[in-house]
Parts: structure tokens; C-alpha cells; sequence
């Protein structure tokens, strides 16, 4: 009871700190009708959820009694999707209490514990292997959400909200839609997802009837393809089968570019979003999403540093001993990795703690090293030009001897007209290496073209592992499209982390867990050990060997320890992995499948784009 109690308390204190008002634009077409539809979908929430209390209640020995609280489940999950653009945008917090992930998340700096919670969790406990050990946290969890949901009018008090905002939140669920929904990443086990995703879709349509209504000119290729995905989704609704590259290119993504055009013909375009950029097509564009830690200055300043950086990342001066550069152990004819399980150190007969990963598409995370120990690249650049095992450097050798190079002149001159040479030091090197390493995400793969509209770019087979990667194997759900890495969608403000129990080497006959414990290092929290930053896929048939210890000799490999369920499915103690220990039954075929797609997402060579100095 104390925690139903404790878990109440912290939903309804969710519900005062998420309450967003703001001040109404001079039009209205499509305010009550949203409130009116959020109203009436609070009312089928609540009943669904009184449905599920009730479902968990009657739990007993009997399977029939387990298979009636899924299909509770699944009914009340379809019933949020109903509301949860609305409430995503609007009520933030009450969305994390509802559909949170379930893992216990830590919160930094403060290192808080968020508890498991939601929907989720009770999907996680209602398929453990003996559900009935789990009756009385199911209850906890469904009466605490019951409550909430019955007390989810009252965020409507006082609240002003305007038809930008409207057509934000809109924009923002398609997005969802795109990266979150079709994978499953909310339902991974109930494999509710394309359901979910029709639901999502017609509250789409509702909401937007309004507008269409008020601009029936402007509207109708819209409201043609949003009619035409529903039907298109109402007639493919089996998760493993659905074909997600079809919905993707046919409907998805030609959504969002019409609903951008539309949007900007109301001109009520906001975007009150810190990344993305809603000039852009639809989110598989490259330039879906600003760049952040950007330098400031105009194109001709940003070219000369990113010039500054491409000449640092080639010299081998850079290092103590005048023996490395970035580029020994980041070769672009190797795709920026070197092919090593683990780079030789400075340190005569050692190496590195962690394999060299790719500096492609590096920039597009809000994290780096392996463990996420710091925030940006700048940060990354400046511990390992001081670390003794990696480049050993010497500020005060950088500025005076490195930097005062005639090759640099030119270059820092219209990198920083204002500044001194011995005025730069590690710092402005390292912003300028970063302006570099953020050009090295050309998005030009087979996959990036037949997105763009070449149907020749990919063989079916590759087509059919996108569809696999992106549902039956689960993978789209810790690599988040567009990147395929930890930035997860739909705001792409998170780089996540994740606990898979990797083993020391690829024998899984004779496993053995790696010793490395990851980010715990940095933050002594159980739920952080073997935790580490979730890589980017892209050009990852050029990047072997696989995973932070560089284990895998190949991504047939890397295929089958995700096949198995992670270390836990091997009998390792890894108590808090957050990969699902449930093998995935991945045929032969169905596993050579999603390979031949990794190896669509390989850029042109890196040595073409002129990467060398």
C-alpha cells in the first residue's frame, strides 16, 4: 500500500510541474476541437485502464487468466495512442509516468532513481516467466496509473494552448510514428506496434480535421495520403510481416514533407524543439536535425575551421612524441576506425582500454567515448590529446610550436580573426578538429538513396532486412533512425545507454562475461555497470571488429549474441541488462538478411570525399 501510495503522489506531482501554458495566436480553427477529442479520449483511457485493473486482478494459474490481462493491455496501449500526441507535447511528465521505459533510468547530475513505471512495466512483468510472483506490483503499477488517468481532466485547468502548437505536437508524433512506433519500441513484446500506429494515425486525422476543413485546397493531398495510410496500415497489421520500408516510402516520410507544406501554407509554423529542423523534408533528410555545439561565424569562417580541423586531425605533431595523429588510429580508409580489436597506446607493448570506434556520424550524439564520460566532441578531442596513452600532447607545444606552422597560418587567420596564435591553445584546436569530425556524416549509402527515390538502390533482400532490423529483431529499438545510434527520437536530445552483457570474446560455447564495467566507472549506480553508449550501425560492415571491447571478429557474430538474448540468455550474471534475454528466433535467411542491410547503410569511400590532407 505504502508503495501505490508513494507511486500516486509522485504521478500527481507530475501533473502540476508539466502544466505548459502559453498565449493563443490570433486564429483558433482547431483548439476545441482538440481539447473536446483529448476530453473524450481521457474518458476510453480511463475505461481501458479500469478493464486492465481488473484483468490483473483475476491473475491465476490458470494461462486464459494471463492471456486476458495482455489483451487488457493491448487495449488500453491502443486507447493512450489515441491521446498521446497530445499528451506527449502538452504534459511531458505525465507521459513518462504512463509510457516510460521499463528500467530504472538515473537521473544525472543528481543521480536520482526513477523507478520502472507505466504501461510498460507492465508489459515487462506480465510476460515474466512466472507472472503470478508479479501480481501484487502489477496491481501497484495499474492502480497507480488508473488514478492518474482518472485525474488527467484536471490538466486541462487553466491551461491556453493555440493552433501552432496543435500542428507541433502533430509534428512531432510522425515523427514518433517514423522511428518509434513501426519498430515496437513501446510494446516490444505484445508486438502492438502497427495497431498502435493506425491509432496514433487516426488521431492524427481528427485532430488535423479542422484545418483541412478551414483549407480544403491546401489539404487534400494530405488528407488523401493520411486516408490512404490508414488503410494501408488497417490491412497490414501483423508486426513480424509488415512491411516497413513500403509505409516508410510510400506514406511516412511523404507525410511528413505534405504536412510541413501544409503547415507552412497556414503559416503557423513554431518550433519550440531544441534540434529538430523543420525545413527539412522528413526526418531520414540530411539536414533533419540542427547541428549543436556549433561554431559561431558565417559559411566562409565555418569552412576555413572545418579546413583548420581536416589539417590538426593529419599531423602528427599533435602528440607528445611526434608519432600519431587522429588519423592513426581514425584512418579514412578504414571508414575512421582501424580495423584492431584494441589501438596500440603510447606505452610501449599495451594498448587501449576500448576498441576505436568511428568518427563517422560522431557528431550526431549528445555523448562520447564508450562510456558517455563526456558531453561533446570538443570535450572527447581534449582528453585524448592530454591522455599519456593515447596522443600524450603538450598544450603549451601546441601553441608554440604546432600552430605556428606556415601551413596553419592562412587557415587560423580566417578560422579566428580576432585571435592570436598563442591565443588558441587546445581549446580552439579542439573546435576546430570537432568542425571536422561533424562533416563525416555524408548520408550517401544505398539505403540514404533508395529512401531519396532510387527503387534499384537496395536488392529486395536488403529491403527485407530494413524491415527485419526495424521490427521482428528489435534492433531499431536501441539504434533510433535516422543515425541508427543511441539519439533517440522524437526529440533527439538523449543519447542512451544500454547493459547487454557482452562477453569477452565470441566464443558463446564457452562464454564469459567482460570485466569492463563501463559507465559504473564514472557513477558507482548497479544499474550502470557493463552500461555503454549504443553505437552508430552505419558503415559498420567497414568497421570490424564489434562491440566496446572489440570481441566480435564480425557482424555474423554480433547477430547471433542478439539472436541469443545478450549475455543472460548465455547464463552470465548480468543482473540489470536492459537487452531482452528472449531469443528472437531469427532464421539463417531472415539473419543474412539483415547483414546485407547493414552493408547497404556503407557510405562512398571516405578517401573519395576527399578526407585526406
Amino acid at each position: 500500500m505504502k508503495k501505490t501510495i508513494a507511486i500516486i503522489i509522485a504521478f500527481l506531482s507530475f501533473v502540476f510541474l508539466s502544466l505548459k501554458v502559453s498565449t493563443p495566436g490570433d486564429s483558433s480553427i482547431g483548439v476545441d476541437d482538440a481539447l473536446r477529442n483529448f476530453g473524450l479520449g481521457v474518458d476510453d483511457f480511463v475505461v481501458a485502464n479500469e478493464q486492465l485493473y481488473e484483468a490483473i486482478e483475476g491473475l491465476n494459474a490458470d494461462s486464459a487468466s494471463i492471456i486476458s490481462a495482455r489483451n487488457a493491455l493491448k487495449d488500453c496501449r491502443r486507447s493512450y495512442k489515441r491521446i498521446a500526441f497530445f499528451t506527449s507535447y502538452f504534459f511531458p511528465s505525465e507521459t513518462r509516468f504512463y509510457n516510460g521505459a521499463p528500467k530504472f533510468e538515473v537521473e544525472e547530475p543528481t543521480l536520482e532513481l526513477v523507478e520502472p513505471m507505466g504501461l510498460q512495466q507492465i508489459e515487462a512483468l506480465l510476460f515474466e516467466d512466472n507472472v503470478l510472483d508479479s501480481k501484487s506490483d502489477l496491481l501497484v503499477q495499474s492502480e497507480a496509473i488508473l488514478t492518474s488517468a482518472r485525474d488527467m481532466h484536471s490538466l486541462l485547468f487553466g491551461i491556453k494552448i493555440n493552433d501552432a502548437q496543435i500542428l507541433e505536437s502533430v509534428r512531432i508524433e510522425l515523427i514518433r510514428i517514423t522511428t518509434l512506433y513501426i519498430s515496437g519500441y513501446d510494446a516490444p513484446m505484445l508486438k502492438t506496434g502497427i495497431t498502435e500506429t493506425l491509432e496514433a494515425t487516426n488521431a492524427l486525422r481528427n485532430a488535423l480535421k479542422p484545418y483541412f476543413e478551414a483549407n480544403p485546397e491546401h489539404s487534400k493531398s494530405l488528407a488523401l495520403l493520411i486516408s490512404n495510410s490508414q488503410s494501408y496500415l488497417k490491412a497490414h497489421q501483423d508486426f513480424d510481416s509488415f512491411n516497413r520500408m513500403e509505409f516508410l516510402t510510400q506514406f511516412a516520410l511523404p507525410m511528413q514533407k505534405q504536412f510541413g507544406e501544409f503547415v507552412s501554407r497556414l503559416d503557423l509554423v513554431i518550433n519550440t524543439t531544441s534540434h529538430l529542423n523543420y525545413e527539412a523534408p522528413h526526418i531520414y533528410s540530411k539536414n533533419a536535425l540542427k547541428s549543436w555545439d556549433d561554431h559561431e561565424g558565417d559559411s566562409m569562417q565555418k569552412m576555413a575551421l572545418a579546413d583548420l580541423g581536416r589539417t590538426l586531425f593529419f599531423d602528427k605533431s599533435l602528440s607528445g612524441d611526434a608519432s600519431t595523429s587522429c588519423a592513426t588510429c581514425h584512418q579514412p580508409e578504414n571508414y575512421f576506425a582501424d580495423q584492431l580489436q584494441k589501438s596500440p597506446s603510447l606505452v610501449r607493448d599495451s594498448v587501449l582500454r576500448r576498441n576505436t570506434p568511428t568518427l563517422m556520424y560522431a557528431g550526431w550524439q549528445h555523448s562520447q567515448f564508450w562510456d558517455g564520460r563526456v558531453a561533446n566532441l570538443q570535450d572527447q578531442i581534449h582528453n585524448v590529446f592530454l591522455n599519456p596513452l593515447e596522443m600524450n600532447g603538450n598544450e603549451k607545444a601546441l601553441s608554440g610550436n604546432v600552430l605556428q606552422k606556415d601551413k596553419y597560418k592562412k587557415l587560423i587567420n580566417a578560422s579566428f580573426p580576432d585571435k592570436k596564435v598563442q591565443e588558441l591553445g587546445i581549446n580552439k584546436a579542439s573546435e576546430a578538429l570537432a568542425a571536422f569530425i561533424k562533416q563525416l556524416g555524408p548520408m550517401d549509402s544505398p539505403f540514404d538513396q533508395y529512401i531519396a527515390g532510387n527503387q534499384t538502390a537496395l536488392t529486395d533482400r536488403q529491403v527485407n532486412g530494413f524491415n527485419l532490423f526495424m521490427g521482428k529483431a528489435q534492433c531499431g529499438t536501441c539504434h533510433f533512425p535516422p543515425f541508427f545510434n543511441s539519439l533517440l527520437p522524437p526529440l533527439f536530445d538523449i543519447s542512451e545507454v544500454e547493459v547487454l552483457g557482452v562477453t569477452a570474446t565470441d566464443d558463446f560455447e564457452k562464454p564469459e562475461l567482460d570485466a569492463d564495467l563501463g559507465r559504473f566507472d564514472l557513477y558507482k549506480m548497479r544499474y550502470y555497470k557493463g552500461a555503454f553508449k549504443t553505437p552508430t550501425v552505419r558503415n559498420s560492415a567497414k568497421t570490424a571488429p564489434y562491440m566496446h571491447n572489440g570481441s566480435f571478429k564480425s557482424l555474423a557474430k554480433v547477430m547471433d549474441f542478439y539472436n541469443k538474448g545478450g549475455g543472460r540468455s548465455l547464463a552470465l550474471e548480468v543482473e540489470e541488462q536492459t537487452l531482452s534475454s528472449k531469443p528472437l528466433n531469427l532464421s539463417e535467411p531472415e539473419t543474412e538478411d539483415i547483414i546485407l542491410f547493414l552493408e547497404s547503410l556503407t557510405d562512398s569511400k571516405p578517401e573519395n570525399q576527399n578526407f585526406s590532407n
